[in-house]
């Protein structure tokens, strides 16, 4: 399910399928797990042992994550740009990007309800509960069979007119079948107003049959619509994997008001009084004002308790979303986080770059491991080797390495021994954000991210 919802986040390889004894079903959950937590997903509070016991509420909560992860990826205007179809009169396409999946789905239900005449909803819970909006959604997004190679599909609307709620919803649900989207919802859902399930069957027809067109001649800056980045997705996935809250959906426009970044200091051990905090709805007037004295705050925290260096940063810089600094306070709060797990774990001794170079290189060698690193930015470290190699010192004998290729490497060598490293790391238990691309390109961060987080598992072996 994870690998469906962001394809290739788990390397097949890594899955134990043979002779499941509770060791290596407990190893399959961490790998798991700990995928999940790279995706986005807020595991804090769930182990091996909760999935292993079924207890329903975590692993419900658990599905429901990962399965919205996967519905949500495409209702993102860089991912499908006739989104901007949804723009209202002097609306900029930058307010339009700072609204969230739900919030765009709504708008875009909405956008052919308009066009259908019937009154516009302001939720998937009560307001679709006769299932007569969905009629009406059903019968604006069916393919007319105007376009080249599409065949027509009529909704039959006759079900609308059904006194009885249920059978209604079922005759509305048939006509959803029509379109191959009658997933996620029974007719009793429906009635009762189940938000989860609805907002996942929109999803789904969205996906689907979006039915809108890019608007052309109009005045929109295209250029906006930059995707992110891998390094602000990984960054998006570690804040929202901490059950932050709201959930981090844009990075820049999400940490506007700060209170994202003050819930990561209180992560980091940085006390934060919530008291001088400005907490919404904000009001009409003054609403920036009331963001900017929390995003001051904010940078206040980094240069006085946390230590951070965050010269030329100023709190209006948080505010206005700049992304150079803004990613340069984030990757302070990452890489304190990781180096705090580290400094746990040791008894409170400092962590730091190099106690962690010297700690790679001393259980390679102690293992009779060949590979070594110099820093984080050795470039050897793009075959993924000493990767590989210090998870099979920390749990020996667990890589297979019929599966590691060695020698001269071709980039797609160097790219399925990194997705191996990445799965197999997760699988014994370090909880890794990287990606395998960050590994082959040896970007320095995210590898220090790695190591730091496979010496925090090589602690745990007493």
């Amino acid at each position: 399910m994870i690998n469906l919802s962001v394809p290739d986040t788990i390397d097949e390889r890594a899955i134990n399928k043979k002779k499941l004894t509770p060791f290596i079903i407990q190893e399959n959950l961490n790998l798991a797990l700990n995928s999940a937590s790279a995706i986005g997903c807020h595991v804090v509070n769930i182990g091996a042992e909760d999935l292993r016991a079924g207890k329903p509420h975590l692993v419900l909560g658990l599905l429901w994550q990962i399965i919205k992860i996967g519905l949500f990826a495409d209702i993102e205007l860089s991912r499908n740009e006739a989104l901007a179809a949804l723009l209202r009169d002097g609306e900029t396409l930058e307010e339009l990007m700072k609204l969230s999946p739900e919030e765009l789905l709504l708008r875009w239900a909405n956008f052919h309800l308009e066009n259908s005449g019937w009154q516009k909803i302001n939720n998937f819970s009560a307001d679709i509960k006769d299932s007569k909006a969905y009629f009406h959604l059903l019968n604006q997004i069916a393919p007319k069979g105007q376009k080249e190679g599409e065949p027509r599909i009529d909704i039959n609307m006759s079900g609308f007119n059904e006194t009885d709620d249920l059978k209604r919803a079922e005759s509305m649900l048939q006509q959803a079948d029509k379109l191959g989207c009658r997933q996620f919802v029974t007719p009793a859902d429906v009635v009762s107003g189940n938000p989860k399930l609805n907002l996942a069957f929109v999803a789904n027809l969205f996906n689907k049959y979006p039915a809108l067109t890019k608007p052309e001649n109009q005045d929109i800056d295209w250029t906006l619509l930059e995707g992110e980045t891998r390094e602000e997705r990984t960054f998006r996935n570690w804040m929202n994997s901490l059950g932050v809250n709201p959930h981090v959906n844009h990075l820049y426009a999400d940490l506007q008001d700060a209170l994202v970044i003050l819930q990561l200091y209180e992560r980091i051990k940085v006390p934060v009084d919530w008291s001088k905090v400005n907490k919404p709805p904000y009001p009409k007037l003054g609403a920036n004002m009331k963001k900017l004295e929390n995003c001051n705050y904010a940078v206040e925290l980094g240069k006085h308790p946390a230590k951070f260096s965050l010269v030329g940063i100023g709190g209006q810089d948080l505010n206005d979303g700049n992304q150079t600094l803004t990613l340069a306070l984030v990757w302070q709060l990452m890489r304190r986080y990781t180096l705090n797990v580290l400094e746990d774990l040791g008894e409170g001794q400092k962590a730091n770059d190099d106690i962690i170079v010297n700690w790679v290189n001393r259980t390679l060698s102690e293992a009779g491991k060949s590979t070594s690193i110099q820093s984080f930015k050795d470039k050897t470290i793009s075959s993924s080797l000493a990767v590989v190699d210090l998870i099979d010192a920390i749990q020996p004998g667990c890589i297979n390495y019929d599966l590691v290729k060695s020698g001269s490497l071709t980039d797609d060598d160097k790219h399925n021994n990194a997705k191996y490293a990445v799965s197999m790391a997760r699988r014994i238990g370090a909880r890794v954000y990287a990606l395998p691309e960050d590994l082959v390109e040896v970007k320095p961060k995210m590898v220090m991210t790695v190591f730091a987080c496979l010496m925090g598992r090589g602690m745990k072996r007493v």
